[in-house]
């Protein structure tokens, strides 16, 4: 019997893995990843059978009980297998399902842990998702809701906290702004959308929830987070000048 071991790819640059998940990739027999990780990463996998088992927005997508079957599978004739995620396999990404699901099969696990996208994105732009002052509380959240699932209250827990990131949540970014809005959020607090943090294709939007509201974004092309709070604004501020100073030079 094999171990399984649970993997962060991290958000997307291939170097911000760490040193240990490098190092399983590397060694692994079989290799179970997301959709979205960059083929730098899985190019560590010289010596590793790769199975796809991304999922996708809208799109065809693995089923997670076909994920759990296939690592027990590989586990019962391999002896390192490495499930590969995007981010840290901890925060929306069903890492519990497979754990339980490989412990009743008496399979050995262990967790190593990615950066998120959230702190991806805020060391992007450079800016502190707390601030002495501004924002004491974060929020990492996400509005999406699978197949069979019960909706959260993600709203409340959005109007408890001074920073909100939001996961898995561009394509309704207008709904989300309006429910926040209708909750009792200003509708001048500042709001970021990145797309594909650390890549070099990062694309930023800079906006307000009142202008998410009343606007529907394009579709993007990469993973997007949505963060809302204060601690934006003086960032937003800079991007205004600098995108007047390009209009102008142009």
């Amino acid at each position: 019997m094999g171990k399984v071991y649970l993997v962060g790819a991290g958000p997307g640059a291939p170097d911000l893995l760490t040193l240990r998940a490098a190092r399983l990739i590397e060694a692994a027999d079989v290799v179970l990843h997301d959709a979205l990780v960059h083929p730098d990463t899985l190019a560590l996998a010289s010596r590793a059978r790769l199975v796809d088992v991304g999922k996708r927005y809208r799109k065809v997508s693995t089923e997670q009980r076909f994920i759990n079957r296939a690592l027990i599978e590989a586990a019962r004739t391999h002896d390192v297998v490495v499930r590969l995620k995007g981010g840290d396999p901890m925060l929306f990404a069903r890492a519990q399902e497979e754990l339980e699901a490989l412990a009743a099969a008496g399979i050995e696990c262990e967790v190593v842990p990615g950066v998120t996208a959230a702190l991806a994105a805020a060391a992007s732009l450079r800016v502190s998702l707390t601030r002495r002052g501004v924002a004491r509380t974060v929020a990492f959240l996400t509005p999406r809701v699978g197949r069979e699932e019960t909706a959260s209250a993600w709203v409340p827990a959005a109007m408890g906290n001074d920073t909100v990131v939001l996961y898995m949540a561009a394509g309704a970014s207008q709904s989300i702004a309006a429910q926040l809005i209708e909750a009792g959020k200003s509708e001048d607090l500042p709001a970021v959308l990145v797309e594909s943090a650390t890549l070099p294709g990062e694309r930023r939007i800079f906006t307000t929830l009142g202008e998410l509201a009343r606007a529907a974004l394009p579709p993007a092309q990469g993973p997007v987070v949505m963060a809302i709070g204060e601690v934006f604004r003086d960032r937003a501020a800079v991007d205004a000048v600098s995108m007047e100073r390009c209009q102008r030079a142009s």
